[in-house]
């Protein structure tokens, strides 16, 4: 089994076209599709504070709905989802500019949008289980013990991370790197927590390197071990990043 897992794209469409051609996909169709047969993952979070988010959500629908890529659900996904569904959710923390896409649409195209995104919300995996379970693709990552559960703790695991309960001072929540205590044989890739470069910790890597905040966006080439990346087209904002300094 071949694949590329795509970090957290957040509506950069630029980045995420520029990276498929990159690992060889060919857009001649209108969608990514590899002339060998690879397939394309997503660790979640599409969508929210980049130019694009629903041009991205169209394509990676497609991708799935024709069985070209495998795609689970980051917190931000979540959020669309609840969204479209009509719960009360708070349009913050970049949700605003794919509301804000979405209400320039027709009724017609808002309609065809909200259908297309709750199908691929709705038919897809909290987490992926790919290579007879070698390989693992969760948004925030996933605990060994709860591979292959799917409980609220779970959920929130995959969704959010390892969270404390406790927040940062910026108002996010705190995190504690639940891959340092990871010692499954399984290979997780995740995201959600942007850094500037990808993070390898034992058998895990964070391919999130924060293509919406003006570094880059990575891929993960499965089973070549390779990590590939492109510039980011957007303004670099050092504050959001985890690892710096």
């Amino acid at each position: 089994m071949q694949i590329d897992v795509v970090g957290d794209i957040h509506g950069c469409f630029n980045e995420f076209e520029a990276l498929t051609k990159k690992l060889g996909y060919n857009w001649a169709s209108g969608i990514p599709v590899h002339p060998d047969g690879r397939k394309l993952s997503f660790v979640g979070d599409l969508t929210d504070r980049g130019p694009a988010s629903l041009r991205v959500v169209d394509v990676i629908y497609r991708l799935v709905k024709e069985k070209h890529a495998f795609y689970s659900p980051g917190n931000h996904c979540n959020k669309l989802y609840r969204f479209f569904l009509g719960n009360k959710v708070q349009i913050t923390h970049g949700l605003e500019t794919t509301v804000a896409e979405y209400e320039a649409l027709s009724h017609s195209q808002q309609n065809e949008v909200k259908k297309q995104f709750i199908w691929l919300y709705e038919s897809s995996p909290l987490y992926q289980v790919l290579d007879k379970g070698n390989l693992i693709v969760a948004h925030a990552g996933i605990r060994e013990d709860y591979i292959g559960k799917e409980s609220n703790a779970v959920k929130t695991f995959v969704l959010y991370g390892d969270i404390t309960g406790k927040k940062n001072p910026d108002g996010t929540p705190e995190r504690r790197d639940w891959a340092q205590h990871y010692d499954g044989k399984a290979l997780i890739i995740y995201g959600h927590t942007p850094i500037r470069e990808p993070q390898r910790l034992k058998r895990t890597i964070n391919i999130d390197t924060g293509a919406v905040f003006g570094n880059k966006l990575t891929a993960y080439r499965y089973p070549e071990d390779q990590l590939i990346s492109v510039d980011s087209t957007l303004p670099y904002d050092e504050s959001r990043f985890r690892d710096r300094g």
